[in-house]
């Protein structure tokens, strides 16, 4: 038998090198801009199009390379970084496996301007598909400007399953706000086709930095934390826990400027919280850890995003505590501003010249006791037949009209006698609400013939929004209700690249939103149909639930909008009705296509058999 292992083609262990480092084009950037900070450069300026399929620029101002050190650039673990197996054990820089150019010129179109700052004249680099196409003196800019250009050109299945243009260009920005917080320092500037989506200021404030990258609300609402220790030192910012989220996006842990992923680390932040904020909501934090790289080894994943430390457990405790002395010192309740100019809007009081001053008044009756009843100061008790206040009540509630009778005992012959019927209930009078009750401002209770009907009142109103949402989205009908005052809502630049991406079919629900500045809207009118307590916190939630449950299937786009829309706009447990609202509601619940469901298939209401009551009351 003939032997059968062989060696595999340079271009061939390159594509297979760039299945662990190129996961997409978020992977280009990151590798790209972190060796731009290598090189020293102060200003680095990012040029995506087409969520980086079609072009990926990185420039920057850094040191450069010569013609020799950019061609041995592209060479698998080539790297000036390390030269010893001693120095992993020692790294400050954000690369070192020299694995990173390789495996992008394996799998994308490279053009590569370089230039030392001592030199006259650059070099010029084109690579595609791991073939060198030409190399040659070029008059540049100094640094390094790389255009990488149709990224899996030579991979069609990979090219095939990137993934769409929104949820890729999110992936960069989360890549670049990774870099920006880490290195506050650099100047770096994002643009997506041709739209600046960050410009940030070198040598600028952390606090600064991250109301660029983020809002000023967040940037506002944070509490510094400062610890230092023999094995680590912790800096950095928490969020307030007023301001927590139901999302774990701005959660960001950096070790000697490195990003790191820890769950352990992070539950000792969420262990710091326990108890101030709800189960569901995850606090805000910037922590910068700076440890001994002795004590660290960062070389145990493909990404370089997970860390292996020493005294792993001494560092959660010394986080842990830093957490909850900087809650404890930065006291989480409001305080005055005394440095704040101006008054506090306290009116004060100036006399005029000869105005006499007289203390204020109060009349009362000395003659008056609270124990003596049949005191004749005393006007006479109101109490008195109180039975009267009560005759009609009994009179129309106990004994139920013939109207009510005739009313209930149709829709209870409509029932099945099932828990949950498969065909959608149909009462056939409107009047149905009539024997509807409301408890603890959460359910509805309502008989019927089998028994107990249990609404849940928010998510029947999810499913009337959502149909009502779902029929204008169809027949163009929109009804808006302008805000007395326009409200503002800044945006971090992934939620401001998918409300762009969601804002005309928000128009045509109703909603007027305009963007006045980059990342900045103004909220000027609200759908009609919903009563929105919060303009804003609506559209906060809207946004959440496409982020956490987004569809790259544009047919069904629209129906995940109104589905949103409606769990973000429906009325919150606690809403309690009207005297009226009740009948109008349960009307509008039945005459949904499918009101047993929320448009995420949960249940909206049950029926508790009359069985199961006499069991409990046996």
């Amino acid at each position: 038998m003939s032997d059968i292992i062989q060696l595999l083609p340079e271009s061939v262990a390159n594509q297979i090198a760039a299945g662990e480092v190129v996961q997409g084009a978020y992977s280009i950037v990151k590798e790209l801009t972190e060796n731009a900070i290598d090189a020293g450069a102060t200003q680095i300026i990012i040029n995506i199009k087409d969520a980086g399929r079609t072009l990926i620029q990185v420039s920057d101002n850094g040191c450069g390379m010569s013609a020799t050190d950019a061609r041995m650039a592209f060479e698998r673990h080539a790297t000036s970084k390390i030269r010893k197996a001693d120095d992993l054990f020692a790294i400050r820089t954000m690369g070192f496996r020299g694995e990173a150019l390789a495996s992008i010129a394996a799998v994308a179109d490279v053009e590569l301007h370089t230039r030392l700052h001592d030199e006259p004249l650059g070099t010029f680099l084109h690579i595609a598909g791991s073939r060198m196409f030409k190399q040659e003196p070029v008059n540049c800019s100094a640094g390094s400007n790389f255009m990488i250009k149709n990224l899996f050109f030579n991979i069609p299945a990979r090219r095939k399953f990137l993934k769409k243009d929104r949820p890729a260009t999110n992936d960069i920005i989360t890549e670049v706000q990774r870099i920006a917080l880490a290195n506050t320092d650099v100047a770096i500037s994002l643009i997506n086709n041709q739209i600046p989506v960050y410009e940030m200021q070198k040598a600028e404030p952390l606090r600064k930095r991250i109301a660029t990258l983020f809002n000023k609300n967040t940037s506002q609402n944070l509490i510094p934390i400062d610890t230092a220790t023999s094995i680590v030192n912790v800096s950095g910012y928490i969020g307030q826990p007023s301001v927590a989220k139901k999302t774990r996006g701005e959660q960001f842990f950096f070790v000697n400027k490195r990003f790191m992923k820890s769950p352990f680390f992070q539950r000792a932040v969420m262990n710091a919280y326990e108890k101030i904020i709800p189960k569901d909501h995850f606090p805000s934090f910037f922590i910068y850890l700076d440890v001994d790289t002795a004590k660290i080894d960062i070389n145990i994943h493909p990404t370089k995003t997970e860390i292996k430390f020493e005294d792993e457990t001494a560092i959660w405790q010394i986080i842990h505590v830093a957490v909850r002395e900087s809650l404890g010192k930065y006291n989480i309740v409001p305080s005055i501003d005394f440095d704040q100019s101006g008054n506090f809007g306290m009116p004060t009081f100036s006399p005029t010249p000869n105005m006499p001053i007289e203390p204020p008044k109060i009349s009362y009756n000395p003659n008056y006791n609270p124990f003596n009843t049949e005191s004749a100061t005393n006007p006479p008790s109101q109490t008195k037949h109180w039975e009267k206040l009560y005759k009609d009540f009994y009179v129309n509630v106990n004994p139920m009209s013939d109207r009510q009778a005739t009313t209930t005992s149709e829709v209870e012959s409509d029932l099945p006698d099932e828990d949950l019927p498969d065909a959608p209930l149909q009462p056939e009078d409107n009047n149905i609400a009539s024997v509807c009750f409301q408890f603890k401002n959460k359910y509805l209770l309502m008989p019927v013939k089998s028994g107990l009907m249990l609404i849940n009142q928010r998510r029947a109103h999810e499913r009337i929004l959502f149909e009502n949402f779902m029929a204008i989205l169809e027949n163009h009908i929109t009804v808006t209700q302008q805000e007395l005052f326009p409200q503002t809502i800044d945006l971090q630049a992934a939620d401001a690249e998918l409300l762009r991406a969601i804002l005309d079919d928000l128009k045509l629900l109703g909603f007027n939103i305009e963007e006045t500045e980059t990342n900045r809207f103004c909220l000027r009118g609200i759908p009609a149909i919903t009563k929105l307590t919060s303009s804003l916190h609506a559209i906060e939630e809207l946004l959440h639930e496409m982020k956490t449950t987004a569809t790259d299937m544009k047919e069904k786009m629209r129906e995940h909008l109104a589905a949103s829309l409606a769990k973000a706009s429906a009325i919150p447990y606690g809403y309690r009705f009207k005297p009226d609202e009740p009948d109008e509601f349960i009307g509008r619940l039945f005459a949904c296509s499918m009101p047993n469901f929320t448009p995420d298939g949960k249940k909206v209401l049950t029926i508790i058999p009359m069985e199961q009551i006499d069991k409990i009351l046996t």
